[in-house]
């Protein structure tokens, strides 16, 4: 495993980490807890020292604390995140940040996660949203201040909304955010634009996630692809859109002259790729997943050949609206 430096925080994270929203049992169908403490084991034992949960991911903070605690022994570092008080995902322009994120309310749910996953802190406190209208504005930064001072939390940051890159630049160039997350992916380009040079610029940590576009880029969506009922991604894969991500990635990877199967590693490898990016967070709900997916921290990037190749594959567009 290779680490990388998370901004300017000190902290050296692995640039494999483990995205735990999948095994919460909520809106992903599928995971079971026996499997997903085995896979994060695998994953500590493999060098992963970086675990991305949140209040709103089910029993995802249980397990992760549960993991944790039994690996006392390794320093595996935690991030959760704060769920905004008007519970409106993405958020829309125009709110205060008395209605999302008053101190009351981040001290609350902090309280809750930490008895929910039996930590004594977290690494990495998150906003699950975030609007640039709040910088400069509201008690959040007094509050956040006072939890690191009192040893509850040791960085903050802000899960930037759906492919809204854009919208954390003036929190990036203000100083007050030490990390954070954004979809970053073979189709969604956008970050590289202006966010990931702002964050290399202000020593801002970049936490990566849904590099496999919840799926897509694993070569496993077809026309006609569905999931169990109640699992979130018939939503997200609905009506046509299995067939246009087919149509796409079998391009993807005609023009690499790669298997259908090496998909997912060429994704991952492309973010991995920008040296603003610190972590990168896949989904790993099973032991095989964690070996397959850890393997590639293996220190041989993609060529700039094969980068050029991917650039021309940029495809913005939001599935989650």
């Amino acid at each position: 495993m290779r680490y990388r430096e998370l901004g300017r925080s000190g902290l050296s994270v692995s640039e494999i980490g483990y995205g735990a929203w999948g095994i919460g049992e909520s809106s992903w169908v599928g995971a079971t807890e026996d499997e997903s403490v085995r896979a994060l084991h695998r994953a500590v034992d493999l060098g992963v020292n970086f675990i991305d949960t949140a209040r709103g991911y089910g029993e995802s903070e249980r397990i992760v604390g549960r993991v944790v605690r039994e690996r006392a022994d390794d320093e595996v570092f935690v991030a959760t995140k704060v769920p905004p008080k008007n519970r409106t995902w993405p958020a829309p322009d125009g709110l205060d940040p008395a209605e999302t994120f008053p101190g009351e309310h981040i001290r609350k749910s902090l309280e809750t996660s930490l008895r929910s996953s039996g930590l004594d802190h977290f690494d990495v406190l998150q906003f699950h949203v975030w609007s640039d209208d709040w910088v400069g504005r509201g008690d959040w930064l007094e509050t956040i201040a006072e939890l690191k001072q009192e040893g509850k939390i040791r960085l903050f940051g802000v899960s930037i909304n759906d492919h809204q890159p854009d919208n954390a630049l003036a929190l990036v160039r203000s100083g007050a955010v030490d990390t954070v997350q954004v979809i970053y992916n073979l189709f969604h380009q956008a970050p590289a634009d202006a966010l990931l040079p702002a964050c290399e610029e202000h020593g801002v940590g970049v936490i990566v996630r849904v590099a496999l576009d919840e799926g897509g880029l694993t070569g496993r969506i077809t026309a006609g692809t569905t999931f169990p009922e109640g699992d979130w991604r018939n939503r997200y894969f609905r009506d046509d859109r299995p067939a246009q991500v087919e149509q796409r990635v079998a391009a993807i990877v005609a023009d690499l002259g790669i298997a259908p199967d090496e998909i997912a590693a060429h994704a991952l490898r492309f973010v991995l790729s920008s040296p603003a990016v610190s972590t990168v967070i896949p989904g790993m709900r099973s032991v095989r997943n964690v070996e397959r997916n850890t393997a590639l921290s293996d220190g041989h990037p993609l060529t700039a050949d094969q980068l050029a190749v991917l650039a021309k594959h940029r495809w913005e567009r939001n599935f989650y609206s």
